[in-house]
């Protein structure tokens, strides 16, 4: 396992309280990707900050933009997702539920 990955999986003290670097990668990621594809961001979002417990419907994340996402993740993390993963992936509701999916996704690859 690469050093990045080792150090992406660390754990962390108070993972409720504050989202460790992982978490944020990802989060930049997600808002990277709906502001890119023009997302209809819900306007209590404007200004404030993405965190694990926002909806992606929030993001304006539809079937497609998860696609994108799915993409932007197997990128940034040298993985890749079979079609079967993506579909059940689709029913993710949070920015925490993605991140999650990606640390699980990581630890079964060890």
């Amino acid at each position: 396992m690469s050093d990045t990955r080792r150090r992406l999986r660390e754990p962390h003290s108070d993972r409720s309280k504050m989202p460790d670097q992982f978490a944020n990668n990802i989060i930049a990621l997600i808002k990277n990707r709906a502001v890119s594809n023009g997302a209809d961001i819900d306007t209590d979002l404007v200004g404030a900050d993405i965190t694990t417990a926002t909806k992606l419907t929030s993001l304006g994340v539809d079937s497609l933009g998860m696609a994108d996402i799915l993409w932007d993740l197997e990128q940034a993390h040298g993985i890749k997702i079979d079609f079967n993963t993506a579909d059940a992936w689709s029913n993710l509701e949070s920015v925490g539920d993605v991140v999650e999916a990606v640390r699980s996704f990581l630890n079964k690859e060890d």
